[in-house]
């Protein structure tokens, strides 16, 4: 049977509307609740979908729901098929007005607070009406990465990791940025000219625990050059906490270099002469292959090229 005789004239986008939100909540009361209608409702556009595909997109427990493996197959190119037409309005009002329109980015909150800001500053004083989302706080790299594929997020800003950079996803390098070990401006430590990691281990430290994901990585430097974790002072993975307690002078961390440079040299932190022996991944931008760019994200990426290039040169 053709795909018009079958499925064209009968699969409906507010049905697929339905199986997303049933999807989100985990159950149709919910899902009907969320878009304001009635269960019937729910349940009557999950039955026809169900019936005009010919398989069992869900499968009722006494919890809610599960989606099913065919399920999860029409959610994934749901989610593309409403991205599609999102584009679509996307495209039609940045023809109407270039000087529009919404960019969503996916990052970390240390590259949100550094690179991301001064891409938006420079972006936003050509372009003011563009509204940048930024979502950082609390997710981590699954949960950004699920936020791409779910099409939450336009783009990513991230350093390249198995967990966000895989087959389905195209990675464009930007810059290299190591992270390095740095203190308070009025710190002796700024002083000397060169560091052996070692004679620091004494030091007050502020760092994240070591089962911490940036942790994990800290641990891996002190370890290959023979040292164990430093005893951290104060236990944090807020770079805004710590970097505060950095400005007193007392305490000394590790921190990727680039939040020093951007959106400028920082006026109270310095990098200490310290080599470490472990380098952090490169920084890029993270898209979905066979997803082609709104006009605006594209607006984004090529300021962040920008943005980027001596900081690549720097770093080459």
């Amino acid at each position: 049977m053709r795909w018009n005789d079958r499925i064209g004239r009968r699969i409906k986008l507010s049905d697929l509307h339905v199986l997303i939100a049933v999807a989100q909540t985990g159950s149709m009361a919910k899902a009907a609740a969320q878009l304001a209608v009635s269960h019937p409702v729910i349940s009557r556009s999950i039955s026809d979908l169900e019936h005009t595909l010919g398989v069992r997109l869900l499968e009722r427990n006494p919890r809610g729901v599960e989606v099913t493996a065919s399920g999860r197959a029409i959610l994934a190119r749901s989610h593309a098929a409403f991205d599609e037409l999102r584009q679509g309005v996307r495209d039609i009002e940045f023809l109407s007005d270039p000087t529009v329109g919404e960019v969503r980015i996916g990052t970390t909150p240390p590259l949100a607070a550094s690179f991301v800001f001064t891409v938006i500053d420079r972006l936003s004083r050509h372009y003011p009406g563009i509204v940048f989302r930024i979502v950082a706080e609390g997710a981590n790299q699954a949960a950004q990465r699920q936020n791409l594929n779910e099409r939450v997020v336009d783009l990513l800003i991230f350093r390249k990791e198995s967990r966000i950079v895989d087959d389905q996803a195209s990675f464009e390098f930007l810059f290299k940025s190591p992270y390095v070990v740095a203190a308070g401006s009025n710190n002796p430590w700024t002083k000397r000219r060169k560091i052996a990691l070692a004679e620091l281990i004494d030091e007050k430290w502020t760092m994240p625990a070591p089962d911490d994901a940036f942790g994990s990585f800290v641990t891996e430097a002190f370890r290959a050059g023979g040292l164990d974790y430093p005893r951290a002072t104060v236990a944090t993975s807020a770079l805004e906490i710590r970097a505060n307690l950095l400005r007193t002078g007392r305490y000394l961390s590790i921190i990727p270099e680039f939040w020093l440079q951007l959106p400028g040299p920082h006026p109270f932190i310095r990098k200490l002469a310290v080599d470490l022996p472990v380098t952090g991944a490169p920084i890029g931008i993270v898209t979905l292959k066979n997803r082609r760019p709104s006009p605006v994200a594209q607006l984004f990426i090529d300021c962040a090229r920008e943005v980027a290039r001596p900081l690549a040169k720097k770093n080459a």
